[in-house]
């Protein structure tokens, strides 16, 4: 059965009634996200493209019922499925009043759940919106967020990729966000349910990288107590991402190369082939192909890894995009740490518009979430860090200058100082008065 296009966000405080009801969506092949309150569902909204919301109406705190006004208001093309253990008369039709589509009460049926999901989608409002309009007001590519060129011609890609299980390349500096492309590409495709696995490959040693990556069997080395199956297995029938693919040695390379070609893995110490069908995304921050004349890399290897290549850009050459990401990071994190949406003042987000932010989208994501816990009502100038204000560069001073110039300056600097006294001058200078009148001259 394919995966359904909707993705559905499930808000409950109750974690068995929300894993219930993740379960029996997840079994109609629906793509969900959960939220245990109110404040978790908003960052989600936020971050995700959400279809339909199901809330329950009586939480501690923050209730439901406040969070669907709030999504009628903020996003009024979701369509809201209320869901309460305690029904009244009077709850249902303040629900019905905030814009619920459907009112379910607990306990219910899978099929119950169902056709309350089917009737909520249905009738959801349709958008009347001039042609590019909903993608100018909400340019998201799943967890990603731009409008420039530089984000539309690596959206593009994503499109094209994203139904099939094409080997992808992503090569960027670090903090451009090569994760959130894989993801993308991912959980976008018609492949969202089944597992997506990263593995940073710097972050294992070397010499158990080929272990985890493939597993291994009881006994094939100091350690292996037990078979264990590796991330490939654990990535069977959907995506392993694997980050920072330079760092791998020569011999692990030569298995993902058999991987790729063969659509095959064998476990450390086994001799038995396992068929696999795995989506391999790599992601490096570093130039292959100079680690290629170096010997570090394998050409035939780097071929194979880059059938599709995605360059994502440093922010630096995607500014148009700031805003945009600061939008994003202030409301998640003005959510977290204030209870509310925090602003910018102009002059604020001049200055981050101005920096060439080396640390890419990490960096800007930072210097946000120290803003908003610095300030009070609005981020200010004055709570950004002192290297993103305005910087004067001073000329750089002569170093190699003639001895005579540099003892005229000299001279000059200590008769200003004294107010053209020549004898209080000479005295500081360890000169005679004759001396100095003849350098002067």
């Amino acid at each position: 059965m394919p995966l359904e296009k909707e993705n559905i966000l499930i808000v409950d405080d109750d974690v068995q009634i929300l894993e219930l009801i993740q379960r029996h969506l997840k079994s109609l092949n629906y793509h969900t996200y959960k939220a245990i309150s109110v404040k978790e569902a908003i960052c989600i909204l936020q971050d995700q493209t959400i279809d339909l919301l199901i809330t329950d109406l009586q939480m501690p705190g923050v209730d439901g019922l406040q969070l669907v006004k709030y999504v009628s208001e903020h996003f009024p093309e979701i369509p809201k499925l209320a869901v309460t253990g305690y029904p009244s008369i009077d709850g249902a039709l303040k629900a019905m009043k905030s814009g619920v589509m459907d009112y379910l009460t607990k306990p219910f049926t899978k099929e119950e759940l169902k056709n309350a999901v089917e009737k909520s989608i249905a009738l959801r409002p349709i958008s009347h919106s001039k042609p590019g309009a909903a993608s100018l007001r909400n340019p998201v590519f799943g967890e990603l967020i731009g409008q420039s060129e530089a984000f539309k011609h690596v959206s593009n890609i994503i499109e094209r990729v994203k139904e099939n299980k094409a080997t992808v390349f992503i090569q960027g500096e670090s903090g451009t966000g090569k994760e959130l492309v894989a993801r993308a590409i991912h959980y976008m495709g018609k492949f969202a349910a089944a597992p997506f696995v990263a593995v940073n490959c710097g972050a294992i040693p070397e010499n158990l990288l080929e272990a985890e990556l493939f597993g291994y069997t009881k006994g094939s080395f100091t350690g292996a107590n037990d078979d264990r199956s590796g991330f490939f297995q654990a990535a069977n029938k959907g995506t392993l991402f694997l980050d920072e693919i330079g760092n791998a040695s020569m011999a692990t390379q030569l298995s993902l190369l058999r991987v790729l070609q063969e659509k095959e893995i064998m476990r450390v110490g086994s001799q038995k082939v396992e068929k696999i069908d795995v989506r391999v995304i790599a992601a490096t921050n570093v130039d292959l192909k100079e680690l290629i004349k170096n010997g570090r890399f394998r050409e035939d290897l780097y071929y194979r890894l880059t059938v599709v290549q995605i360059d994502v850009p440093p922010l630096r050459d995607r500014k148009s995009d700031i805003p945009l990401l600061v939008d994003k990071f202030l409301f998640k994190y003005g959510v977290e740490y204030k209870d509310r949406i925090v602003k910018i003042s102009d002059d604020a987000l001049l200055a981050l518009e101005r920096y060439d932010w080396p640390g890419n989208i990490r960096e800007l994501e930072n210097s946000i979430q120290r803003a908003v816990i610095m300030c009070d009502k609005q981020v200010e100038i004055e709570n950004l860090p002192s290297y993103l204000k305005y910087q004067i560069e001073f000329p750089k001073q002569d170093v190699f200058l003639p001895l005579k110039e540099v003892e005229k300056r000299h001279i000059l600097k200590v008769l200003e100082a004294m107010d053209n006294n020549k004898t209080k001058a000479a005295e500081i200078l360890q000169i005679d008065r004759k001396t100095l009148r003849e350098k002067i001259k």
